[in-house]
């Protein structure tokens, strides 16, 4: 018909990092620290951030052990692997924002869990993955 345009579907997002996924399955420590260099991540949060607000990331989610009180952040190679009971809504994060992330909070965060549920878990503290993002 004249006159009507058809609305464009925007793609949908990847909430993944193929090379990070392949990067947790050898366990590859260098390639694990390419992967987070050159990709996103997917993170967690308890609160999404403002579609009008580019600066709000919204409210990342970490987990606290009951018997030490140590915070640990957890991070996916892609959404499906995150579990079920975690909060549903997550975000794709930027090596920048991960870098900036760990600075800010690497004296509260002990350690960094990737896939901690599978296929793949592996486990960094933050000065390592600091260390891997600015190399």
């Amino acid at each position: 018909m004249a006159g009507k345009k058809r609305a464009r579907r925007a793609p949908d997002l990847e909430f993944r990092n193929t090379a990070l996924s392949d990067a947790l399955q050898t366990q590859d420590m260098a390639a694990v620290a390419f992967a987070l260099r050159h990709g996103p991540t997917v993170v967690p949060l308890l609160r999404a951030g403002a579609r009008d607000d580019p600066r709000d990331a919204g409210e990342v989610w970490t987990y606290r052990d009951p018997e030490s009180g140590d915070l640990a952040l957890l991070l996916f190679s892609d959404a499906s692997h995150k579990p079920e009971s975690l909060p549903p809504t997550v975000a794709l994060q930027s090596p920048a924002w991960l870098r900036a992330f760990l600075g800010r909070h690497r004296e509260a965060v002990k350690t960094v869990f990737f896939d901690i549920a599978g296929p793949h878990p592996m486990q960094a503290s933050p000065d390592d993955l600091i260390a891997a993002l600015d190399a």
